[in-house]
């Protein structure tokens, strides 16, 4: 009969946990992306917009769409899977 105290380590949790690292990690790319795009275009404003500023804007849009909304998704179903998980005693 093992008597180990230690608590047994959930792989399911473990791995949420990761999910949840690497979601805010490509979250915080998003935001990088949206201000890159904001700051290139106040910089158009003053500067006047030429195609290669309208570009930076463009990839910092997109890209920043394309990174954040998946991102946001998969943090908030991690973090209510473990809600959920703690509300029912698992």
């Amino acid at each position: 009969m093992s008597d180990d105290p230690s608590p047994k380590i959930d792989p399911v949790r473990v791995r949420r946990a990761q999910v949840v690292r690497w979601a805010k990690l490509v979250q915080r790319l998003g935001y990088v992306l949206y201000l890159v795009a904001t700051v290139a275009f106040f910089v158009g404003l003053v500067r006047g917009f030429d195609s290669g500023l309208v570009t930076v804007i463009e990839i910092g849009l997109i890209g920043g769409s394309i990174l954040l909304a998946p991102a946001i998704l998969v943090a908030y179903m991690a973090k209510a899977a473990e809600r959920d998980d703690f509300e029912h005693g698992r």
